[in-house]
């Protein structure tokens, strides 16, 4: 995925380390990684997520259309209900993950850096004939985290879009700097990522390659819905469903602490009974550092890897925990 962000103006921030590759734009941490995991933990401060893509679709039928398209039921969404939503290709392969909300007349949805170019492309070529609008409005707009339990403010008339892990703020972008002066501590995107690695859930572009299905991921429930159908690559998430079982499984892993550098992304894991010079039966997706829990990762392996199996991250030690049952 090519990243096509913005430079934050955050990154002018104290102790400000630029994040590289998906996440460039924005700070990977402000100095120091694990205070900042904790504050987070603690629900307090904010992360700058500014790099990351705001489309919009307004208009009487956004809702019914994107009930057609997206893997979510979202015909009849209440205003204010924050939920998220794939789409896919025709062969049923996460082609986008969209993480949404409506507002009572404009449905807001934040997307991984540099996809949002993609993203309207394909939703432009769907709008025949219903009565919508879409936009891109990441120039405009800024999203930002607050963590679950933040008592910060959040301006009047900001869209906001509130789970269990915190709420996103679609803050206009000229208010960016202000707010983050009234709203510290500062936290990194490194920090984020270790509590989402934590919550097993997965990204875009992280978790998923060219062939990822939503049942590998454990996206079934949370951004897709079973008893709806319509929508591209419907057929595939039906037959495994009811027929079949994934290729390939989400799994957590708590890597050996012992070792100085992280698995990188697409790092080989091999049964560590098999030594080093093993089978290939699955590759990191993100690596991190826990303030609690020290190194962790999630991967994904073939299904049929048994669930107590020790295994080798690159060339570290690793101890699988469930996410996706067998």
């Amino acid at each position: 995925m090519q990243q096509l962000s913005k430079r934050s103006p955050l990154l002018s921030l104290p102790g400000a380390v630029p994040a590289e590759g998906m996440d460039e734009g924005v700070a990977a941490h402000y100095g120091d990684l694990f205070r900042e995991q904790r504050a987070l933990a603690d629900g307090t401060g904010f992360v700058d997520l500014s790099h990351r893509g705001v489309v919009t679709v307004s208009g009487d039928d956004r809702l019914s259309w994107l009930h057609l398209l997206l893997t979510q039921h979202v015909s009849e969404l209440p205003a204010g209900q924050a939920t998220e939503a794939l789409i896919l290709s025709a062969h049923g392969h996460i082609e986008h993950a969209l993480y949404l909300v409506d507002d009572g007349e404009t449905v807001w949805a934040h997307v991984e850096p540099g996809t949002q170019d993609a993203l309207i492309a394909y939703l432009e070529s769907m709008k025949f004939f219903y009565r919508v609008e879409v936009a891109d409005r990441t120039d405009e707009f800024a999203v930002v985290h607050l963590p679950a339990g933040s008592i910060a403010e959040v301006p009047d008339g900001v869209v906001v879009r509130e789970t269990a892990h915190g709420r996103d703020l679609f803050l206009p972008r000229a208010q960016l700097e202000s707010y983050a002066e009234r709203s510290g501590p500062a936290a990194g995107i490194l920090a984020y990522e270790a509590l989402r690695v934590e919550a097993h859930r997965p990204r875009l572009g992280f978790e998923t390659d060219h062939r990822t299905i939503p049942h590998e991921l454990g996206w079934i429930g949370t951004a897709v819905h079973l008893q709806k159908g319509c929508y591209r690559g419907q057929e595939t998430v039906a037959r495994v469903q009811n027929l079949g079982k994934p290729p390939r499984r989400l799994v957590f892993l708590h890597l050996d602490g012992s070792e100085v550098h992280l698995p990188p992304h697409g790092a080989d894991i091999r049964l560590a009974d098999d030594g080093p010079d093993g089978r290939k039966i699955g590759f990191v997706t993100t690596s991190v550092r826990h303030h609690e829990l020290g190194p962790i990762a999630l991967a994904l392996v073939k299904r049929n890897v048994p669930v107590d199996a020790r295994l080798i991250a690159d060339t570290t030690a690793a101890a699988q925990e469930v996410v996706v049952e067998p």
